[in-house]
């Protein structure tokens, strides 16, 4: 009887184990259709969101013949097997996505169903590097970029590149907002400045949003003119100090008047210029300061009047200078 009894002690023993046993089993395999539903993908302003003429692949696991291959449509939504109503895909993310089908999927078909859905081919987001880049062209976002990144991408700025940078923003045509944040200003076109060397080293930074279109700006240019080795343009990559001109083209000749170097600026909104004298040996000696240049000066080592300068450098401009010179007016 003992011996019964000890039996039927263990069976019971043995019995429950095994459930316990298939009922964590059963935990853990379904385990993953959840984590997959509700996974955060990372911070949510960093996730792509899907647009339109996107190319989406959509995976059922176990299911291949849900497999399919979906380009997003004009109205934003896509057709998905065995399941009857379109589904809205633009502006949400992968995973956000992957939820509604895999809801819709647990409604009707399927009683676990694990659902992953990826980007083929991002044909909506993308925005554009023009200008003095290495590889200008489109390019297309998979996540939120910064200014420096996006040329950084272009291959960086090359030889001709200047000291400016030009970004076109055209309000809210390319970008997934709330309906709360559909305002008119936000379909207003901005134009934005940044100077290059800020942006290169990380004091100046901008967001990048789909649509956006980047201009690096070739190089400004000043022009040395008179007693002077080498008489032309002196291209302005980096700020430029009237001594630094001198020496780009090469020195003086033996007839310049040191003490007396004017700098023809162009007035802000005029086609006027303004005329400034400066004594270079006084610069050197260090009792006045080397003043920086702007974009357009021109500096003239010699005695020739404002109209001769601008006569001579309008006459020897040919094709291939900065148009600005064209314009010159003669008076």
């Amino acid at each position: 009887m003992r011996a019964v009894k000890s039996f039927l002690v263990f069976l019971g023993i043995l019995l429950f184990g095994v459930s316990v046993l298939q009922a964590q089993t059963s935990n853990t395999s379904s385990a993953p259709a959840t984590a997959a539903a509700s996974q955060p993908a990372g911070d949510e302003d960093d996730r792509y969101r899907i647009g339109y003429e996107d190319i989406l692949e959509i995976n059922v696991v176990k299911h291949p013949e849900l497999r399919v291959k979906v380009s997003v449509g004009k109205n934003g939504t896509i057709h998905v097997p065995r399941i009857d109503e379109p589904m809205v895909a633009v502006c949400k993310t992968t995973q956000e996505l992957a939820n509604e089908i895999t809801a819709a999927y647990k409604k009707d078909f399927l009683l676990n169903p694990f659902v992953s859905v990826e980007v083929a081919e991002q044909k909506s987001q993308w925005a554009s590097v023009i200008g003095a880049v290495e590889k200008p062209g489109n390019i297309y976002l998979t996540r939120r970029v910064q200014l420096l990144q996006l040329i950084s991408f272009a291959g960086g700025p090359n030889l001709e590149a200047g000291m400016r940078l030009m970004v076109l923003r055209a309000g809210n045509s390319s970008t997934c907002m709330k309906n709360e944040d559909l305002t008119a200003e936000n379909d207003n076109v901005e134009l934005m400045e940044f100077k290059m060397q800020n942006v290169l080293k990380g004091k100046d930074t901008l967001w990048i949003r789909p649509g956006d279109v980047v201009s690096v700006l070739e190089a400004d240019n000043v022009y040395v003119y008179g007693n002077v080795t080498k008489e032309g343009f002196v291209p302005m990559k980096e700020p430029i100090t009237l001594m630094q001109a001198i020496v780009s083209a090469q020195g003086f000749k033996a007839a310049a008047q040191k003490n007396k170097i004017r700098v023809l600026r162009q007035k802000e909104g005029s086609q006027e210029r303004v005329e400034m004298i400066y004594d270079l040996n006084a610069i050197a000696r260090g009792k006045a300061q080397d003043p920086l240049l702007e974009p357009n000066d021109i500096v003239a080592v010699s005695e020739d009047k404002s109209k001769m300068i601008l006569s001579r450098l309008a006459t020897s401009v040919t094709g291939g200078i900065p148009a600005l010179f064209y314009n010159i007016p003669l008076r």
